[in-house]
């Protein structure tokens, strides 16, 4: 699947030095496990599988982070964008309890790996749920009544409209829930650093090699444009750049392309007083304006999708004009730089990880969480692959669903769907 169109590079790669390489595949090697994709969730499983002693090689059909881990908005936030409320209706309380504690490991698993691999990707804590609306605000007040009633999670606390606006220049929010164990990342230096860990520990990375058949059977045979990896186990992550390879998971999981942009640096002074600490913040609109502060000072703002996967006219200014409804004074502020990618979600919102075969697993469907679920979902399908498969199988009792309409109709439907969400955005 083509990337949105983009007028600039992104900042995210002109501010990252890329020292990760690898080549790209020529003839015909054996391993222990074939992992597919270099985004968070395979440097992940790469990492921990080689950590094991496992013979493992990573292919990537571009570069290292190129897909949705090197271009989102990089908040970590922990749970999912189903809701625990979906989570519990499937598997019961207390296999939803686990899932969500799978999350918070997973926002510590990115604060111990940046500490023992060193990865210099501007980490900062503090995250801000923002509401426009007082049924946000209340909606708000029961996820916080849920996080701690429910899960035990207590770093959150509600904060009213002039809280809110001690911390940002903006009268847009009426109320917010801020959580201090949340934050913000660059991606791309994440996740290059992840890829850089995988490779200390053994990994073999070859980069520019998209797999383009797969051979099943006891071992699994992946077929690059010049080589091959046979290998005992296979791990799938590359999310909505499977399609091609396999039907069956293209058919679960659908591309929405979303933008962002970064202004030119505003100076320290005028970025501060813009968000006071430093933290990320994003609406719970359906189609969610997110944003946070550059180490350079630039404001990074992201709050568009395209349903039908095609890039619309004027992204730039769409975004920026989005960004002017909550920070009106930087009319005046140039936009340097403004890219897009693709999430992968899937009908019901929850991630879907399996298994094709006994040797054959999946990771797809963050769905907009994956800053923080992909790095544990490598972890876990490692978990799996080792023979400790308790806490994947969880996740592969979610039941999931094809899009409607096959996948000649299933993005019309879907849009007509997404009217409705679009217009409740837009009520009191």
């Amino acid at each position: 699947m083509r990337l949105p169109h983009s007028a600039a590079p992104s900042w995210y790669e002109a501010s990252a030095a890329r020292q990760v390489h690898g080549p790209a595949l020529a003839g015909d090697i054996q391993a222990d496990v074939c992992v597919v994709g270099a985004g968070i969730a395979g440097c992940s499983a790469a990492l921990h599988l080689a950590e094991r002693g496992y013979k493992v090689v990573l292919l990537e059909a571009e570069r290292v982070g190129f897909g949705a881990s090197g271009r989102s908005g990089g908040q970590l936030i922990p749970g999912y964008a189903c809701g625990q409320q979906h989570l519990v209706s499937q598997l019961g309380r207390e296999d939803a309890r686990r899932l969500w504690d799978f999350t918070i490991e997973g926002m510590e698993l990115v604060r111990e790996r940046v500490e023992r691999h060193r990865i210099d990707c501007d980490l900062a804590w503090g995250h801000l749920h923002a509401a426009i609306k007082p049924r946000q605000r209340e909606e708000l007040a029961a996820w916080h009544r849920e996080f701690e009633d429910d899960y035990g999670y207590r770093s959150t606390r509600m904060m009213e409209r002039a809280e809110v606006e001690s911390l940002l220049a903006t009268d847009r929010y009426c109320a917010g829930l801020y959580d201090t164990e949340a934050g913000h990342v660059h991606p791309l230096k994440y996740t290059l650093g992840l890829g850089a860990a995988a490779q200390a520990a053994g990994a073999e990375l070859y980069e520019g090699s998209r797999v383009t058949a797969i051979e099943r059977g006891k071992t699994v045979t992946l077929r690059t444009a010049k080589g091959s990896v046979c290998a005992k186990h296979v791990a799938l992550c590359g999310n909505v750049g499977l399609g091609d390879i396999s039907p069956v998971l293209a058919r679960r999981v659908l591309g929405i392309a979303t933008y962002i942009v970064a202004t030119r640096p505003l100076g320290a002074e005028r970025a501060a007083k813009l968000i006071r600490n430093n933290i990320a913040v994003a609406d719970i609109n359906w189609v969610i304006d997110y944003f946070r502060l550059s180490p350079d000072h630039r404001l990074l703002f992201g709050g568009r999708v395209s349903y039908s996967g095609i890039d619309p006219i004027g992204t730039t200014r769409a975004t920026r004009q989005r960004m002017l409804h909550v920070f009106p004074q930087l009319a005046d502020t140039e936009i340097e730089y403004a890219w897009g990618g693709f999430l992968d979600i899937t009908m019901n919102r929850a991630p879907n990880f399996g298994r094709l075969d006994p040797n054959l697993y999946f990771l797809q469907g963050f769905s907009g969480h994956g800053m923080v679920l992909t790095g544990i979902a490598g972890k876990i399908v490692a978990e799996a692959i080792a023979g400790q498969a308790e806490r994947f199988d969880v996740y592969d009792r979610i039941r999931h669903h094809d899009f409607p309409g096959g996948m000649l109709l299933r993005r019309p439907t879907l849009m007509m769907a997404m009217l409705w969400f679009r217009l409740r955005d837009l009520l009191p």
